[in-house]
C-alpha cells in the first residue's frame, strides 16, 4: 500500500489524500489568484514521486516548470517554514510536453472516426437535425469502409452524400442540403480555429500518457494557452482523451495507487451549453473509468460550473477562496460551502471568503471512502520551479523525450478523400469512353443508313439511357463492393456505443 500524500497542514492537523482513493477523483476550485494552480503542481508531484503519470493541460503556460528543480524562491521558503516542513528538498520530475499545433510538444492528434458524430457535433455547434445528418454520414463511412482519418477526409465524404442524397434516402433516410452546406461551414469554422491540426494520424497513443521514468511517473502537460481561443477545441479534446482512457484500459479494481491520474483544467468550459445526452455521457465515464484506475480531477473557478451529477462523483475537495461581490457569488459561496462535511469548530462560509493565497478548506477521502472533516490549511509549496522554463529548456526536453520525432512525422495513408477521388477519376474515365463510344456509334450508324435528324434523334436517345444505366450499376458495385477497415467509435464517439 502506497504512503499517504501530505498536502496541506495546518497547526494542528496534517491533511493527507490516500492514493488508493485518488481514483474516488476530485474537484479543486478557487477565483483566479487563490492558489489552484500550484495546488494542481503539489498534486501532481506528489503523484509522480510515487510513480504515477498524470496528465495536465497548462493554460497559462507556467505549468513547465515542473521539470526543473526548484529553489531560489523567497515565497517557497517562508512557507517551509511557516509549516515546519524539516525534509523538504527541491527537485525536477520527469515531463513530455503536448502541443496541438507541434510548436511547444509533440503533436496531439485524433482521427475523425475516432472522435466520432457526437463530440465533432459539439464542436461544430450543431443543431439535432444537422447532428442527425452528420451521424448519418458518418454510418454511410462505416458500412462501405471509407476510413475518415483527416478534414479532408470528411469534407469529401460530406460532398459525397450530399451529391448522391436520393440513394440514400431509402435505407438511411432524408440529407438537407441545407445540413450539408452548415456542416462543410462549420468545418471551415474549425479549420481557422486550429482544427485542421487536430485531425490526423499518427492517432495519439493513450499508452505514451502513462510511462514512468527512473520510478517516478512522467507528468504529460499540453500547452493549452493558444489553444485556449478556441475553448470548445479544448474542452472536446480533453474528452476525447478521457473517452480513449476509459476505452481502452482494462479492468483494474482497486488498487492501491491509480494508474493514471487526469486533471481537467478549466472544467466549466466542458460543461458550457452541453447538451444533456453529452452531460449523461460525461457522467457515465467518470463514474466508470475509476474502475479503470484512472483518477479525475476537475479544476474550475467555482463549485457550480460543475453539473450536481458529476460534481456527485467528486470526493477530494480543495476549495480556494471565493469572493462574494454579488447575490449570485454570494450563493455559490453558500453552495460551495454546504457541499463539504462540516466542521463544527469552522463557519465554511465564511472562511472561503478570507481565504488567503494558498490557502484552502480541504477534505479528502478516508480510507473508507468517507469525506474527512473541512480544515482550513496551508496547501505544501512545491518541491520543482514555479513559473514556466525557457523556450531552450522546452525544446531541449522535448528533443530528449522517448517519443521525439514519432508524432511530429505525419501520415496520410489511402483514406476516404483518396478512395471518392479515385472513384469520380474512374467514373469520369467511364463518361468520356461511353461519349466516345456513342459518337463512333452515330458515326457508323451515319454511314450506313445515310445519316439524318431522324435517325441521329432515334439512335442517340437510345444510347444515352443504357450509358446512364450503366454509370448507375456501376457506381453501386463500386460502393458495394468497397473493402475496407471501418472504425467503430466508443462511449462518447459511437453510433451506438459499440466497443471497439
Amino acid at each position: 500500500m502506497s504512503e499517504p500524500l501530505l498536502i496541506a497542514k495546518n497547526d494542528h492537523t496534517e491533511i493527507y489524500l490516500l492514493p488508493q482513493m485518488a481514483n474516488r477523483h476530485g474537484l479543486i476550485t478557487g477565483a483566479t489568484g487563490t492558489g489552484k494552480t500550484v495546488t494542481l503542481q503539489v498534486l501532481a508531484e506528489h503523484f509522480s514521486s510515487i510513480g504515477v503519470p498524470c496528465f495536465m493541460s497548462d493554460v497559462k503556460g507556467d505549468l513547465s516548470g515542473i521539470s526543473r528543480a526548484g529553489g531560489g524562491n523567497a515565497k517557497v521558503d517562508a512557507r517551509v517554514a511557516q509549516l515546519g516542513l524539516d525534509d523538504f528538498s527541491h527537485c525536477d520530475f520527469p515531463v513530455t510536453f503536448w502541443d496541438v499545433w507541434g510548436e511547444q510538444g509533440h503533436p496531439v492528434r485524433a482521427t475523425v472516426s475516432d472522435m466520432g458524430p457526437l463530440l465533432l457535433s459539439r464542436l461544430l455547434n450543431l443543431n439535432d437535425t444537422q447532428a442527425g445528418v452528420l451521424h448519418l454520414v458518418f454510418k454511410i463511412a462505416d458500412d462501405n469502409g471509407l476510413l475518415l482519418l483527416d478534414m479532408k477526409d470528411l469534407r469529401s465524404m460530406l460532398q459525397f452524400v450530399g451529391d448522391n442524397a436520393r440513394s440514400f434516402t431509402t435505407e438511411y433516410g432524408n440529407v438537407s442540403a441545407a445540413s450539408i452546406g452548415a456542416i462543410q461551414r462549420g468545418l471551415l469554422a474549425l479549420e481557422s480555429q486550429g482544427g485542421d491540426h487536430l485531425f490526423g494520424e499518427p492517432m495519439l497513443d493513450i499508452d505514451d500518457l502513462m510511462q514512468t521514468d527512473r520510478g517516478r511517473g512522467v507528468v504529460n502537460i499540453l500547452a493549452a494557452d493558444k489553444l485556449m481561443n478556441a475553448p470548445k477545441v479544448y474542452s472536446t479534446l480533453l474528452l476525447w482523451l478521457l473517452s480513449e482512457l476509459f476505452e481502452n484500459l482494462p479492468e483494474a479494481g482497486d488498487l492501491d495507487k491509480p494508474k493514471l491520474v487526469f486533471f481537467f483544467d478549466e472544467a466549466h468550459l466542458l460543461f458550457d451549453d452541453a447538451p444533456p445526452a453529452l452531460v449523461d455521457k460525461i457522467e457515465l465515464v467518470v463514474r466508470l473509468i475509476r474502475s479503470k484506475g484512472v483518477g479525475v480531477f476537475f479544476v474550475t473557478q467555482n463549485p457550480a460550473d460543475v453539473p450536481d451529477k458529476v460534481a456527485a462523483q467528486l470526493g477530494n475537495r480543495v476549495q480556494h477562496a471565493l469572493r462574494a461581490f454579488t447575490p449570485r457569488d454570494q450563493k455559490a459561496v453558500r453552495a460551495a460551502a454546504e457541499t463539504m462535511r462540516d466542521n463544527p469548530d469552522l463557519d465554511e462560509a465564511a472562511a472561503i471568503m478570507e481565504l488567503g493565497v494558498g490557502e484552502a478548506l480541504v477534505s479528502m477521502l478516508d480510507v473508507k471512502g468517507k469525506p474527512g472533516v473541512t480544515e482550513r490549511c496551508l496547501i505544501l509549496p512545491p518541491r520543482a520551479q514555479i513559473g514556466p522554463i525557457s523556450a531552450a529548456e522546452r525544446s531541449a526536453t522535448i528533443r530528449g523525450s522517448l517519443i521525439a520525432g514519432h508524432y511530429e512525422k505525419q501520415v496520410d495513408r489511402e483514406s476516404a478523400h483518396e478512395i471518392l477521388k479515385a472513384r469520380a477519376a474512374e467514373a469520369e474515365r467511364a463518361a468520356e469512353a461511353a461519349a466516345a463510344e456513342k459518337t463512333a456509334a452515330t458515326e457508323r450508324a451515319s454511314a450506313q443508313h445515310g445519316g439524318g435528324l431522324l435517325g441521329g434523334l432515334l439512335g442517340g436517345s437510345g444510347r444515352r439511357e443504357g450509358v446512364a444505366e450503366a454509370l448507375a450499376k456501376s457506381a453501386a458495385r463500386a460502393i458495394g463492393g468497397q473493402v475496407g477497415r471501418s472504425l467503430v467509435r466508443g462511449v462518447l464517439g459511437s453510433l451506438l456505443g459499440g466497443k471497439r
